[in-house]
């Protein structure tokens, strides 16, 4: 019986890293997953993240669109 009662620290300790060795692994994959999806959510909007800071990309307008645009802000016209 001595024996048991020297032993159950141990494994109640055991037990208890094993959980939160589960739980921590848990987080881990939850965090990653959402890091994966953020990227790829960022990345239709032209946005990506670098080691050196964020780079946004910029939709390239053509000069006919930029000039219906400008003259329909001053005619005071609304196209698409």
């Amino acid at each position: 019986m001595s024996t048991l009662t020297r032993l159950l620290p141990l494994l109640l300790l055991l037990i208890l890293l094993t959980i939160l060795a589960f739980v921590a692994y848990a987080i881990y994959t939850i965090a990653s997953d959402v890091k994966t999806q953020t990227e790829k959510r960022m990345e239709k909007k032209n946005v990506m993240l670098t080691k050196d800071g964020m780079r946004v990309g910029v939709k390239e307008v053509g000069r006919e669109g930029y000039v219906d645009r400008t003259q329909s802000a001053v005619n005071g016209k609304k196209t698409k």
